[in-house]
């Protein structure tokens, strides 16, 4: 059995029974309602929302700042790494080169070979590839010509010898093939001769001593 005991001003002690089986009659009694909340002030609710909102705006906007801090780290995180492996690759490029040509002369044996097989499968890993053929179409954005020549056997500007194979990593080109270019001969352009009409000049003729000829008529004595 709980009891509240309340006080009113000028009054005494209220007790108020709130026992849910009524004591006299042994029958459950109904629960009083509670009185509902009231309604919330429009002024303050409408406050509110447009703090929400601003907050809203500010956390979507701290968001995407930090987001485009990420992306700007993470690429220049990866340029930095592109540029170390690269410069790391080029000091290597001399090696590699001793590798081809000691391959061509059949030299590449023994432990010199493994070693060599084992520089070429780790640089390939860090993304170097070899690029430049006999018979590549000419570019001059990966190629340096050494050497030129015309050929008829070509209808255009190739890779006709490869003197130095070229190096990149994906599209970065760490090293241009050093190539020599034949091309298609010029077609030459006849010389125009001018016109002999055009050129008729009236001329006076002059004896062997450089005189003028005198007229047989005139040079008669007076």
């Amino acid at each position: 059995m709980t009891f509240d005991h309340e006080e009113q001003h000028g009054q005494g002690p209220v007790i108020r029974d709130k026992r849910r089986i009524d004591p006299e009659t042994g029958q459950l009694r109904e629960r009083q309602e509670t009185a509902a909340p009231a309604a919330p002030d429009p002024v303050d609710q409408t406050s509110a929302e447009v703090a929400l909102a601003e907050r809203t705006a500010d956390l979507q906007r701290l968001q995407a700042e930090y987001l485009n801090y990420k992306r700007r780290v993470d690429r220049e995180r990866e340029n930095a790494r592109a540029t170390a492996v690269a410069s790391t690759l080029s000091a290597l490029l001399p090696v590699l080169d001793d590798v081809a040509r000691a391959r061509e002369h059949e030299e590449l044996t023994g432990g010199f070979k493994a070693v060599a097989e084992s520089l070429e499968r780790t640089v390939t890993q860090l993304g170097l590839t070899a690029f430049g053929a006999a018979g590549d179409p000419f570019d001059p954005r990966i190629h340096e010509a050494l050497m030129h020549s015309y050929s008829e056997d070509v209808e255009g500007p190739v890779c006709q010898t490869i003197l130095q194979v070229g190096y990149q990593i994906g599209d970065r080109i760490v090293r241009p093939a050093r190539v020599a270019v034949a091309e298609p001969p010029t077609a030459s352009v006849p010389t125009e001769q001018p016109d002999s009409d055009d050129d008729e000049v009236d001329a006076t003729s002059y004896d062997d001593n450089g005189g003028s000829e005198r007229d047989e008529t005139s040079g008669a004595d007076d």
